[in-house]
């Protein structure tokens, strides 16, 4: 007899915040599980910094990976194997989100290219267009054409992968949004953090901000909430819930 219960969906732990704000208002995985919302998937944490095992696509639902404060261009030995497995997820069609560091993970495992922006850093709550690729995407359509996101990078997909579809943009980062395949997803945008969260990283990076040429101040003057952008987590846990419920035994 077959198992009828859902299959769990991954969030994969690539990184975690200024421990500070950890304590008050939890990590990544945390942000995200809430963006989730009541979807009926269990969810795991894995965290594969530390070991942790990555299941085979086939024992998962869907996966998420997090940001990271770590670097995809340095290649550690975690981060490459992390790759070669969302590949995997990718072969096998399983639903997959990757932000910030996941994106640029995702496409470096992909065979495009991530390593760090020729403009510097990008943060702060900033305006992302919609490719009209994006009209019939899985994920993003129905979003609007331009919209608010939250983004905190140093580094960037600078190269897509081969076949992937190209959904949003902006002037400073031309690769926001893609998908490989029907189901697997890069964000370079983070759609778990709220306007508090934003203003939080704006403070706790000032120094290096203000080093690099920019105005902490006015960067925090434009935070504002990101509704359509942080929904985005909600859609995806539909998409791997409906995926799931597509596989279970009728």
């Amino acid at each position: 007899m077959q198992d009828s219960r859902p299959r769990p969906l991954a969030i994969i732990k690539a990184g975690e915040t200024f421990s500070t704000l950890r304590e008050t208002r939890g990590d990544f995985e945390r942000w995200v599980s809430e963006g989730l919302g009541p979807i009926g998937l269990p969810i795991v944490v894995l965290d594969p910094r530390r070991g942790d095992t990555l299941p085979s696509p086939r024992q998962i639902s869907g996966a998420v990976v997090t940001g990271s404060h770590a670097m995809v261009s340095h290649r550690a030995a975690w981060s490459e194997a992390t790759g070669a497995w969302l590949a995997q997820l990718v072969a096998q069609g399983t639903p997959l989100l990757g932000i910030c560091f996941g994106h640029q993970l995702l496409a470096h495992a992909l065979g495009g290219e991530a390593g760090d922006h020729p403009g510097g850093p990008e943060i702060g709550t900033v305006g992302v267009d919609l490719t009209p690729q994006a009209t019939d995407d899985p994920l993003l359509r129905g979003l609007p054409a331009h919209f608010p996101a939250q983004v905190v990078h140093w580094q960037s997909a600078l190269r897509l992968p081969p076949d992937a579809v190209h959904l949003a943009g902006n002037d400073f980062e031309p690769h926001q949004a893609f998908r490989v395949g029907p189901r697997a997803w890069g964000l370079q945008f983070h759609p778990e953090f709220d306007d508090t969260v934003m203003r939080d990283y704006i403070e706790r990076m000032a120094p290096d901000l203000r080093a690099r040429g920019l105005d902490p101040a006015a960067l925090r003057g434009r935070v504002a909430p990101t509704v359509a952008s942080a929904g985005l987590l909600r859609r995806f846990g539909q998409i791997a819930e409906d995926h799931e419920a597509a596989a279970l035994p009728g």
